[in-house]
C-alpha cells in the first residue's frame, strides 16, 4: 500500500493536493516518448510522489517503471497547478495536482517496454506525428516548445 492510498483510508473522497512528475523523453532524434495509457490516451510517463522521494527520483522511477527505460539529468520545464488541472477519479476520489514536469535527452539504459499495468504501449513520435487521443496539455506543451 502506498502513501495515497493509505491517506485516502482517513479522508476518504474528499479533495487532496497531490505532487506529482511527468517527464519528457527525447531521443538521439528528436522523438518524445509517450506512453498509451490503460485508458487510450497518449501522454508523457510520470505519476506521484512517494514520501521522502524528490520529484527528480519519482521522475526517474516513474520513467523505468512505466517504460522500461533508465534516463538520467532531468531539465525542469515549470510547475502545473491550480483549478483547471482538477481531477475526480471514477471512484469519486478527487484531487488538485501540483506536477513538476522535467525534460530529458539522457537515455541511459534500459529496454523500451510498456509495464502492462499502467501503460499499453510506449513508443517515440516525431513531434509532426503525434498521436490521436494525446493528453491536450501535454500536446500544447509539446506544440509551444517545437515552436520556440
Amino acid at each position: 500500500m502506498g502513501y495515497i492510498e493509505d491517506l485516502r483510508k482517513v479522508v476518504g473522497n474528499q479533495p487532496l493536493i497531490l505532487v506529482g512528475v511527468a517527464v519528457a523523453v527525447i531521443n538521439e532524434q528528436g522523438d518524445i516518448l509517450l506512453q498509451k495509457r490503460m485508458d487510450g490516451q497518449w501522454g508523457v510517463p510520470g505519476g506521484f510522489i512517494e514520501l521522502g522521494e524528490s520529484t527528480e527520483e519519482a521522475g526517474r522511477r516513474e520513467v523505468l517503471e512505466e517504460t522500461g527505460l533508465e534516463i538520467g539529468k532531468l531539465d525542469l520545464v515549470g510547475v502545473f497547478s491550480g483549478k483547471q488541472h482538477y481531477v475526480k477519479l471514477k471512484n469519486g476520489d478527487e484531487f488538485f495536482p501540483v506536477t513538476v514536469a522535467y525534460i530529458t535527452k539522457e537515455i541511459i539504459g534500459g529496454e523500451l517496454r510498456a509495464d502492462g499495468v499502467e501503460t499499453t504501449e510506449a513508443r517515440f513520435f516525431s513531434v509532426q506525428e503525434l498521436p490521436d487521443r494525446l493528453n491536450p496539455i501535454i500536446k500544447n506543451l509539446i506544440l509551444k516548445e517545437r515552436d520556440k
